[in-house]
């Protein structure tokens, strides 16, 4: 069962990029400065932590 999930997660992210790449970019641009973000706050969080 995992491995038809998975490849039936693998077969739409495919056809989500084929039929609207534009979109694809901006959900993949958006998860990316999702990530960029949380690591500045963890930098931040340390950073003050030891000073």
């Amino acid at each position: 069962m995992k491995k038809i999930l998975t490849w039936a997660g693998i077969a739409f992210l495919l056809f989500f990029l084929i039929s609207a790449p534009a979109q694809a970019s901006a959900t993949v641009t958006g998860i990316l400065d999702s990530l960029r973000g949380a690591a500045e706050s963890v930098i931040t969080f340390m950073q003050n932590l030891f000073q």
